[in-house]
């Protein structure tokens, strides 16, 4: 099955990025100010775009802090249900290198093509975020 790949190197604490994208806070940062996270594995987040006419669910599977968050997605768009996104955080030369692999999708038409340069683009907002350039939410 598909996958998406991205990978941005910032200039903070592997910390600082984990809380980026495991906390409410965090994630209001710099993807949706209509988001509901609490970071534990087993846990639902909720994420809102477009006064919640699409609402993304997803299971948090894993959870390892500075290291590793695994999303399964159940349920937004068809084409995102079953996806998993993967987190990896980890330090190389004095940088944090976030890894983040959107997978698992069922193939690269439609929305796949959409939602690759969203990501993209998103992963530059989260490193603005926690480098403390606050760029406020996408959505």
């Amino acid at each position: 099955m598909p996958n998406m790949h991205h990978e941005v190197e910032i200039d903070a604490s592997p910390e600082k990025v984990y809380e980026a994208i495991t906390t409410q806070a965090g994630l209001r940062g710099w993807w949706t100010a209509d988001c509901v996270a609490t970071p534990r594995a087993g846990s639902i987040a909720e994420f809102g775009f477009y006064d919640r006419r699409f609402l993304f669910r997803m299971r948090i599977e894993e959870i390892t802090p500075g290291k590793k968050v695994v999303w399964t997605c159940l349920g937004g768009n068809d084409e995102w249900k079953g996806t998993r996104l993967i987190w990896q955080i980890s330090q190389k030369d004095g940088a944090t290198i976030l890894r983040f692999v959107h997978g698992d999708w069922p193939s690269t038409r439609n929305h796949f093509v959409f939602c690759n340069s969203v990501w993209g683009m998103l992963m530059y907002r989260l490193k603005d975020y926690v480098e403390g350039k606050n760029p406020g939410p996408y959505y």
